[in-house]
């Protein structure tokens, strides 16, 4: 399996499921606490707009800080930005390289996979991301990413309801594979 294909159609899905958004959902509360539609589109194309001086400089103002630069890069572009230059520069970077420090590929479809969860299930939208592509990410998680979300999963145990995947030891929560996904990065889904 090639894992940049694998992450070139998770940016395409994204892109047709943006493609027929209204103005009213680009606006709307995202799982991403603070940020709307509009603000999440504008994080996950960050990498193919702008330069490592930009990032740089906002690293520097956040003191080191990677969420407080990103937060301040996001609804600073958010604002600037039209939808359609954000979905336009989706488009154009379907096979854009880029991948977070550390994660490699994996970790670039990770975050398109995790930050197209944020817009879906808070729009309340029917996508189901492949299976494939989620246990890719499952299986390239550590325990560090638990740490980094600050969830707290002790004396619990997920399990896909629709995949054979669990994490951890306890009283089970069942659920399908994208939604333990969300719960494992901190998202509250209800």
């Amino acid at each position: 399996m090639d894992i940049r294909e694998v992450v070139a159609a998770e940016r395409r899905d994204q892109a047709e499921l943006l493609s027929n958004l209204t103005q009213q959902q680009w606006e709307a509360p995202s799982l991403c606490a603070g940020w709307r539609v509009k603000e999440v589109i504008a994080h996950t194309t960050l990498p193919y707009r702008s330069s490592t001086g930009r990032i740089l400089r906002e690293m520097l103002k956040a003191r080191g800080n990677f969420n407080r630069a990103s937060d301040r890069m996001a609804r600073k572009d958010a604002e600037q930005l039209s939808t359609h230059d954000l979905l336009d520069s989706l488009k154009a970077n379907i096979h854009h390289p880029w991948t977070p420090p550390g994660g490699g590929p994996v970790g670039a479809l990770s975050h398109d996979v995790i930050h197209g969860l944020d817009v879906t299930v808070a729009l309340n939208l029917d996508r189901k991301v492949p299976l494939e592509r989620l246990r890719l990410v499952f299986d390239a998680m550590r325990p560090g990413h638990l740490k980094y979300f600050g969830v707290d999963l002790e004396g619990k145990r997920l399990e896909a309801t629709d995949m054979d995947w669990t994490l951890g030891e306890g009283t089970p929560i069942r659920d399908e594979a994208q939604n333990l996904l969300l719960l494992v990065c901190g998202r509250d889904l209800h």
